[in-house]
């Protein structure tokens, strides 16, 4: 895909018309990232956003004595990086590719030039930010809700999408940043599904073998 077929997937961008969007796109970069890159760092001062053209970045927050909490998972299409636009404020996590991966990097200027001639296009803005609250409600949700083991559960699910199969593409210990537990925990967790005959797992390699089980864990 060109940049302007990545910024088409992107809600910020969805009102465009075909000679804006292939402007904006012009103003954009490709990166090319190895697992382990570092896209931004937490408290970094900030001039673009990015869309996930292939591959995964994790959004990390760290404790002071370094701990990792993984908040969220972007994969294609996904667009992250663009809170400071509005806010003008520092950035809020780190960002790590988790594999490799390519994303396209977005300045801010030309966007917030656009916004400034059409500002009705800030609904898609609203629209996005709306989207980020809601998930942010739901894992807090989650945090009271759920135990360690419903959150292994949900968290494997959304990994896995609708396929039964997949590749964890996170280490045990991303894992247990994103359930908030330890990976001892979670590890036991797991355990648990494959005792019960829910999964199957051969390294880091997984199979659903009872997803409404699961389901129901995940509740």
């Amino acid at each position: 895909m060109d940049n302007a077929d990545v910024l088409r997937q992107v809600t910020l961008f969805r009102d465009l018309d075909d000679e804006t969007l292939a402007a904006l796109a012009g103003q954009g970069a490709r990166r090319q990232l190895a697992r382990g890159d570092v896209i931004f760092k937490e408290e970094a001062e900030p001039s673009e956003l990015f869309v996930v053209v292939s591959g995964r970045i994790a959004m990390v927050n760290r404790s002071i004595d370094s701990r990792e909490s993984v908040v969220a998972l972007m994969e294609r299409g996904d667009i992250f990086g663009e809170m400071p636009m509005f806010d003008g404020r520092p950035r809020s996590t780190d960002a790590r590719a988790l594999e490799p991966s390519e994303v396209l990097a977005m300045p801010y200027d030309p966007i917030k030039q656009l916004y400034a001639e059409r500002p009705r296009l800030l609904w898609r803005a609203v629209e996005l930010l709306a989207a980020r609250l809601r998930k942010v409600d739901q894992v807090l949700a989650d945090s009271v809700f759920l135990d360690v083991t419903g959150r292994t559960a949900k968290r494997l699910l959304e990994i896995a999408g609708d396929s039964d199969e997949f590749t964890l593409p996170i280490t045990q210990e991303e894992l247990a940043g994103m359930v908030g537990a330890s990976r001892e925990r979670v590890n036991k967790a797991i355990a648990s599904f494959i005792k019960l005959g829910w999964i199957a797992q051969r390294d880091r390699r997984y199979q659903i073998t009872n997803r409404e089980q699961l389901e129901i864990r995940s509740r």
